[in-house]
């Protein structure tokens, strides 16, 4: 059983059925009106260096592993993983830089982060990321790729379910819009959870294919 826990904005909490942890762009909640993360990681994974991404010290354990915008392939404990360079915005990067897209091996199932992405995927993404059980993507526009830009991503990287991010919240200090412009756009045969609660726990076989799960926030 794999733990799966949203801590706002673009802030993942993986625990794998070995208990290590790992954490995807810690933010340190009160610079974006929002929860601090409380979590002690044994990974930390930064997308890019963003103040509302980078935030390791909020979550780190002092053995952690930290990779910030980390390219290639890395295994940690029980945990396998994978950086793709993408950008953080429609001109490979010359408005607001580099953004790692990582992917992640744990308890057979395969994660896809994809940080601040600021563009559309082509196909060589899809290839280089193979089979995704689970996409996290940003969908709250602004800063990075909207609703609409965000389906086009997931048509083309076809994964099992998506986990949305990185929109508005309550109490969230900036312009993004919120969750339910991308759910109002989803295709004929994709359905919603709207979990009661910020944590997931769910194993490989009974992921649903399709499905939307969208957290309550911290």
């Amino acid at each position: 059983m794999v733990i799966v826990r949203w801590h706002g904005h673009a802030c993942f909490e993986i625990v794998s059925s070995k208990g290590t942890t790992i954490v995807i762009d810690p933010h340190d909640g009160r610079s974006l009106g929002i929860k601090t993360p409380k979590v002690s990681a044994d990974i930390v994974l930064i997308t890019h260096e963003h103040f509302d991404h980078n935030a390791y010290s909020i979550v780190a354990k002092p053995s952690a592993n930290v990779f910030s915008m980390h390219v290639g392939e890395e295994s940690i404990n029980d945990i396998k993983f994978m950086g793709i360079e993408a950008y953080h915005d429609r001109e490979k990067g010359k408005r607001r830089g580099r953004n790692i897209v990582y992917k992640l091996y744990v308890d057979n199932i395969s994660f896809v982060h994809v940080g601040d992405l600021g563009h559309e995927l082509d196909v060589n993404y899809s290839t280089k990321l193979g089979l995704i059980d689970m996409l996290m993507i940003p969908v709250g526009g602004t800063f990075t790729i909207d609703a609409k830009v965000a389906w086009k991503n997931i048509e083309t990287l076809k994964p099992k379910a998506v986990i949305p991010m990185h929109y508005w919240i309550e109490g969230l200090n900036l312009p993004l819009r919120p969750v339910n412009e991308f759910i109002q756009q989803k295709p004929i045969g994709w359905n919603v959870v709207k979990l009661n609660t910020n944590t997931l726990l769910i194993e490989a076989e009974k992921i649903i294919k399709d499905t939307i799960y969208v957290f309550t926030p911290p």
